[in-house]
This record gives C-alpha cells, structure tokens and sequence, in this order.
C-alpha cells in the first residue's frame, strides 16, 4: 500500500508541474507585464522588402521672369555726358519711365563708375507729353534752383539726350511749374528752355561718347558699340575685359569723321566669356608717346544665355 501511494503521488506531482509550465508558457505568450520571469524567447522572421520605385524628385517651381524695358539715361562724367542703361518694369510710357530715373539721379553702382547729376535733388516729373517730334516738360522751379549758366546747361542737356534717346522724339521744350515760374530779365535760362535738340548740346559731348552699351548694361555675343567720337583721324580703341582684368577683345574702333569734327561711329563686337561681369573700355591713342588719352570705362555684366 505505501508503494502504490507514493507512485500515486509522484504521478499527481508530475501531472502538476506540466500544467504549471504549461500556464508559464501561455502567460508569458500574452505578454505580462508583472515583472515576473523573461518571457520565452520567439522565432525570428526576416521579411525581405520589395523595392519600392524611387520617387520622383520634386521639381522647384521656376520663376516666371517679368517683362522688362531698357531706357537709357544720360547723366555726366567730369563735366561731359555719359550714359547709363538700366532695366525697369515694362512699360507703355518708357520716357516717362526714363525722365523719372534720370530726375532720381544716378545709382551708388553707377555713381561708383564716375556718373553725377547737375540736376538737383528732389526736383519731380509734373508733366510729360509728345506733340509729334516734340517733347513738352513740365518741371518744378526748384529745377533751375541755385544754378549757374553753366549748371543749367547741364541739366537740360541731361534732359534732352535722354529723351531723344527715343526715335521719335526730336526736340525738347521745358516748362518749370507750367509756366508759372518767372524767368528774371536778362537771364539766358528762357532761352535754353525753348525748343531744344541734340544739336544744341554737341559741346557737352566727351571726345569717345559711347551711347550704348552703357553704364549696367547687360551684353550678350554680338552686342551694338554705338555713338559719336572726336579724335585724330576718327579712330580709337575699344578693349572688353572680365573683372579680373583679362582681356577678351580688342577693336579698333573708326568714326564717319575726325577731329576737329565729330562723327558717328557704329560697330558689333563679338565675345566669349564664363565671366559674369567686366568692363569696356575705350580710348584713344597720342600720335607722340601711344599713352592712353580720353579713356572712359564702362563697367557691364554678361548675359548667361
């Protein structure tokens, strides 16, 4: 009898403590948190992913360029005119864009490159129409405002090339606060205000006058050399150079006429360059020694297209 309990007992111990590890193992598969034993350890899946197609990049949006007019404005360098070319928000009344710009005076970069203004600061647009080839201005009095002679020359000058910078326009009348502005007798200012042309002002013009390209011009191959020159024989030259100073042209230049006279001068130079911007310069040349002699620099970009 002792034997069979004690065989009965070591049967109901075994029965007991598969059970237990049965339950161990089904608590341990749900998970407890109790902080009891660590769990069972659990076969490991590897899962090979599928390559997926790469994404398209995303393209930037790319800006719309506005349309843009060039004008061309004439402001002074030692005394004589020079130009300068600056792009603006296109435009159906460009003159008026043009005179506007030019009463502001010129810019800190175009200033750098030697231009001045003699007209004085804070003078206004008050009126601009064209009757035909002619211009009639309308200008505060402050316009001719602490002015000599000379001074107001220069600031009609200024005036007058920039608006028959335009084809159609050929003559310029001034008005100084419609006309209200009185003008003391005797005085040469009535006269300077009337009916003006380019051919009024030749005497403001420097010996290598280059109309265009000007001051800020953005060149592209081939690009226009334009203007009036007079020196000896006509001839002169005109050198391209990157901003490192290296050269990459060299022209000679002839105008229609020598000095004493003046003439016209018109050519295309053609380029390469990786450089963004650089400088045109000209010159002319002494019959005694070949130094340099009128010599204007003209600084410009380059276009990347």
């Amino acid at each position: 009898m002792r034997r069979r309990a004690t065989s009965r007992f070591a049967r109901t111990t075994l029965v007991l403590a598969v059970a237990s590890a049965l339950a161990a193992a089904g608590l341990a598969a749900c998970g407890d948190s109790s902080g009891g034993s660590s769990p069972a350890p659990t076969a490991t899946v590897t899962v090979t992913p599928t390559p997926s197609a790469s994404p398209s990049p995303t393209t930037a949006p790319t800006a719309t360029p506005q349309p843009a007019t060039t004008i061309s404005l004439y402001f002074l360098r030692g005394g004589k005119l020079g130009s300068a070319q600056r792009r603006v928000p296109q435009t159906t009344m460009p003159a008026t864009a043009a005179l506007k710009a030019l009463l502001t005076g010129p810019t800190a970069a175009e200033q750098a490159a030697g231009l001045t203004s003699a007209v004085p600061t804070g003078v206004r647009l008050l009126g601009l129409s064209i009757d035909g080839t002619t211009a009639r201005v309308d200008l505060p009095g402050r316009f001719v405002a602490g002015g000599s002679d000379l001074s107001w020359q220069e600031r009609v000058a200024q005036v007058v090339y920039t608006l028959t910078r335009f084809p159609t326009i050929r003559a310029v009348d001034i008005t100084l606060a419609g006309g209200l502005v009185e003008i003391a007798p005797g005085s040469d200012l009535g006269l300077i205000l009337a009916k003006q042309s380019r051919a009024d002002w030749r005497a403001f013009e420097p010996a290598i006058f280059v109309e265009t390209p000007g001051v800020g011009a953005v060149l592209s191959s081939p690009f226009a050399l334009n203007g009036t020159a007079s020196v000896f024989e006509g001839s002169f030259a005109a050198r391209l150079v990157d901003a490192a100073g290296h050269s990459l042209v060299r022209r000679q230049v002839q105008a229609f006429a020598g000095a004493p006279g003046r003439g016209r001068f018109r050519t295309t130079v053609s380029f390469s360059t990786t450089a963004q911007s650089g400088a045109l310069i000209v010159y002319s040349q002494s019959m005694e020694d070949g130094s340099r002699q009128n010599e204007v620099r003209i600084p410009v970009t380059f276009s990347s297209d």
